[in-house]
């Protein structure tokens, strides 16, 4: 089971999909219409590769929280390899949230720390990511609209 944290660090016992159920309640009682970003982000660190996936609740207009999944993988990889893995590990967590997101009219975006400018070398892993992401059903945000990969997961790698 994976565990997740609040970004003060508290670890979260429940299931996640019984936590964003229960945050979701939560959250429409008190009067936010939500939407939610789930991204993933990369850091290699000698043989290891630290990853950080995240899952963000934006309440209109009024900012936001996340809920967070730290893990490792001890082996090298490219960075088409890495870029891939990334957004597996989104759509992973998107495809067991999906159903109960729908079931309570909730927006998910899906996000990918790539860029879409050439010139940037993360955007070898862009066609795949777009595919497999708008495959899946999800709506696909890259760089510079992917903060919850860019910016989120990034700093809690």
């Amino acid at each position: 089971m994976k565990k997740w944290r609040r970004l003060n660090g508290d670890r979260i016992e429940l299931p996640i999909k019984e936590l964003v159920e229960k945050t979701i309640i939560k959250e429409r009682a008190e009067g936010h219409n939500l939407k939610v970003c789930i991204g993933t982000d990369s850091e290699v660190r000698g043989e290891n590769v630290e990853f950080a996936t995240v899952i963000v609740f934006l309440r209109e207009k009024k900012g936001g929280f996340m809920y967070i999944h730290n893990f490792k993988e001890v082996r090298k990889m490219s960075l088409k390899e890495r870029m891939i893995l990334e957004v597996s590990k989104s759509v992973e967590v998107a495809y067991s949230l999906c159903e109960l997101l729908d079931k309570y009219n909730v927006e998910l975006e899906v996000h990918a720390d790539i860029n879409t400018d050439p010139e940037f070398k993360s955007n070898v892993a862009l066609k795949e990511a777009m595919g497999y992401i708008l495959g899946m059903g999800f709506i696909f945000k890259a760089k510079p609209f992917a903060f919850a990969s860019s910016s989120c997961a990034d700093k809690v790698c």
